[in-house]
């Protein structure tokens, strides 16, 4: 019955488009390469290919149009007359990560996983709330839960990375997390297209660089 339940959750939801563009922090961070970004979306709608801040320097918070404000207006009340749909508050999270309501954003996903755990997509964009709201150390617990949930989950493996590296000066855990990916996926490329071995590779001679 998990099983199933797994299989259905990790195919119904994408990861979000500024959750894949996290990938490319790293490189425009070590300036090993331009970085540019490749225009992905969430679920069925897309989003605008946007650079990305600095890792220590989020993005400013977008102001909400109407449009936006009304969207989440409904779909609270639609999760306050039925808290039991995993994916309605998944869509209501993700309206609270579109805006940079971090803490709001947490606590739906949170809500989403109580109900759906076995959804790495929502798991990794969790972790990416966490980041942003200068919770690393929670940020790495719900990257590692999307690895639980999906081994192959690259993206949830990239941005631990980040997050060891940049957030908790643990640059032997982010070496580590990216050659675990390697190890599971010898082709892993970041967003520009770079392998992720290559990249490691470029890190170790230059320890320094950050």
């Amino acid at each position: 019955m998990a099983k199933k339940e797994k299989e259905k959750s990790q195919g119904k939801q994408s990861v979000k488009m500024e959750t894949m563009i996290i990938v490319t922090l790293i490189a425009l961070v070590l300036g090993f390469f331009a970085g540019e970004l490749i225009d992905l979306s969430k679920s069925d709608r897309s989003a605008p290919v946007q650079t990305p801040p600095m890792p220590q320097q989020p993005a400013p918070a977008p102001t909400p149009t109407a449009d936006h404000t009304e969207r989440i207006l409904a779909l609270e009340q639609e999760v306050s007359a039925n808290p039991g749909n995993a994916e309605t508050w998944t869509e209501l999270g993700n309206l609270y990560y579109d805006s940079n309501q971090f803490e709001q954003a947490i606590r739906a996903y949170k809500k989403s996983l109580e109900l759906s755990p076995y959804d790495a997509n929502v798991w990794t964009d969790l972790g990416v709330m966490y980041r942003r709201n200068k919770q690393p150390f929670e940020a790495v617990g719900a990257f590692n839960k999307a690895i639980d949930v999906d081994p192959r989950h690259e993206i949830s493996r990239i941005n631990k990375g980040i997050v060891l590296l940049h957030d908790l000066d643990d640059r032997e855990g982010a070496f580590e997390a990216w050659e675990d990916l390697v190890k599971v996926n010898p082709a892993a490329k970041l967003g520009n297209g770079q392998l992720v071995s290559e990249m490691v590779e470029k890190m170790k001679q230059a320890p320094n660089q950050e």
